[in-house]
């Protein structure tokens, strides 16, 4: 089943590869992407600072005092809630993205994530902290699915890949942030050490609420709604400097007016698209495991329970733990950002297996290396584990957190592009409250099988490895318009391919709105 899919010669991709002008030195462009950071890309610093907050309090013993010692399936859904939250909330997300627009979608989420964060901030007791947890679940995704959707519609083509990619990276920034403000408020004699880390996880979605509506709609989402010419002034602001008679503003129009004009003569814009053709449910059993890979590769056990994993192997001081983390923290972030700039100069398919490749043999190694530790009472072997953790980051890296937002938009089309990062989301966040649920009562020495928990890792990273290499499709150096038609009929891709030049060829743009793309004179992108 692997194969590129259908490849067509595309007009705009060549017109874009051909600019040779840096974003930077383009007024317009550099204050779109300098927009992008505190009004999208710092929506996943939501789910890094959830996750280093989950992890943080758990080693100060306060914190588990003030929960009633929790332990198993209780300390288990006090991380998990958030995720629960997220999966109950994912069927309505296309409702609002593709009727409201991207940005207003962001704005509900935010909303609801500052309303999670005050209640958990100021609750009493455990049940008050899980409704909070869920409330928040239920408003990240949301904000998560027009985030990414909208950075990848917004992007001039040549940066789409590097933006989408950088979109994860910022999961790390409120995880370094979490990590250093609780081992910071460790000193505060009361339960306001972990209230004032609990209120601060609002931060990114005030910032979000304040700015948002700053950004330009979605071109895609105006032209679905047929405001041509909202969407062509757009595209040439951002694209063309405010050039009218750009002929890259022109057939970029042209592109995107014919290929969604296409997608929804054959769409009903409903659940049952996602399993209509063969192509489509491969898209979906891609996202499905995208979902479930970027949640149960091992990484949930060092985010969320990384002072038991500590503990195993005899390291059990709280202050050297919660050090430690931050060093993970930061040596995530260094690497996300790295292989994020690293996107367009290998293909997606070699990143994805790489990284999967490199996550096993660290699993393995990690695993021996516990053994080792725990059953021998190696000291050698258990700071080797410490090694281990830490190099899962970059291995980590360079598919899942570089590539997993790029590969989603560039596979799902726009038609179906919410609802498919809606399901890489309900199947993400569902292994998600699988594993925090499991990854305690496994990791448990006494209730559990202790380090023998990380067998079970190796055999499953193993299988996703497998699945990758048979399933994955390579996408790079296309068109999100090209790319629309990855896995049908190569007669529809040509089809498109030929309007759209027929527009930009034999056409007079008199009226952007009808999306008639002029003849015009030859000139620079």
């Amino acid at each position: 089943m692997v194969d590129g899919g259908v490849q067509t010669d595309n007009i705009v991709h060549r017109m874009a590869m051909e600019d040779r002008v840096p974003w930077y030195k383009k007024n317009n462009l550099r204050y779109l992407y300098f927009m992008l950071f505190p009004c999208l890309m710092g929506i996943e610093m939501t789910s890094g600072f959830d996750s280093q907050i989950i992890n943080a309090v758990q080693l100060v013993p306060a914190w588990s005092a003030f929960f009633g010692h929790p332990t198993g399936g209780y300390k288990g859904i006090l991380a998990s809630a958030l995720p629960l939250g997220a999966v109950i909330g994912l069927p309505f997300i296309p409702l609002l993205n593709d009727n409201l627009g991207r940005r207003w979608c962001v704005m509900f989420g935010s909303v609801t994530m500052i309303v999670g964060s005050l209640i958990q901030g100021f609750s009493v007791n455990g049940p008050m902290y899980i409704v909070a947890r869920l409330i928040i679940g239920f408003g990240l995704p949301y904000a998560i699915v027009a985030g990414s959707s909208l950075i990848g519609e917004l992007a001039y083509p040549k940066e789409r890949a590097i933006l989408t990619s950088l979109f994860n990276a910022a999961y790390f920034i409120g995880a370094i942030v979490a990590s250093a403000v609780t081992y910071g408020t460790q000193l505060i004699p009361s339960d306001w050490f972990w209230r004032v880390p609990s209120l601060l996880q609002m931060s990114p979605s005030l910032v979000q609420v304040a700015l948002v509506l700053f950004l330009p709609e979605s071109p895609r989402f105006l032209i679905s709604k047929e405001r041509y010419e909202e969407a062509f002034q757009i595209l040439v602001k951002y694209h063309a400097e405010g050039d009218e008679n750009s002929e890259f503003a022109k057939a970029e129009m042209a592109e995107i007016k014919t290929t969604i004009a296409i997608e929804l003569e054959h769409s009903k814009r409903s659940w049952m698209d996602m399993i209509s053709t063969p192509g489509n449910r491969r898209r979906v059993i891609i996202g499905s495991l995208l979902g479930v890979m970027s949640q149960l590769s091992g990484n949930v056990v060092i985010s969320y329970y990384l002072g038991d994993i500590l503990n195993l192997i005899g390291f059990t001081d709280p202050s050297f733990q919660a050090k430690y983390n931050i060093g993970n923290q930061c040596l995530g972030l260094v690497c996300a950002i790295f292989t994020a700039l690293l996107v367009m100069k290998f293909k997606r398919r070699t990143m994805f297996l790489t990284s999967i490749s490199a996550i096993l043999i660290i699993y393995v190694s990690w695993t021996i290396c516990s053994a080792e530790a725990i059953v021998a009472g190696s000291k050698a072997a258990g700071k080797l584990c410490l090694f281990w953790i830490y190099a899962y980051q970059p291995a980590y890296n360079i598919g899942f957190n570089a590539l997993t937002y790029t590969y989603l938009v560039e596979i799902f089309p726009y038609s179906m592009r919410a609802r498919g990062i809606s399901i890489f989301q309900f199947f993400g966040k569902a292994a998600q409250f699988f594993g925090t649920n499991v990854n305690p009562v496994g990791l448990d020495p006494v209730t559990g099988i202790g380090w023998k928990f990380l067998i079970v890792y190796c055999c499953w990273i193993a299988v996703e490895a497998i699945l990758m290499w048979w399933l994955w499709p390579e996408t790079s150096n296309r068109t999100l318009e090209e790319l629309t038609f990855l896995f049908e009929d190569i007669d529809r891709a040509h089809a498109a391919t030929e309007a759209v030049e027929k527009e930009i060829h034999h056409s007079d743009l008199k009226h952007p709105e009808e999306a008639n793309i002029s003849e015009t004179t030859s000139k620079d992108v």
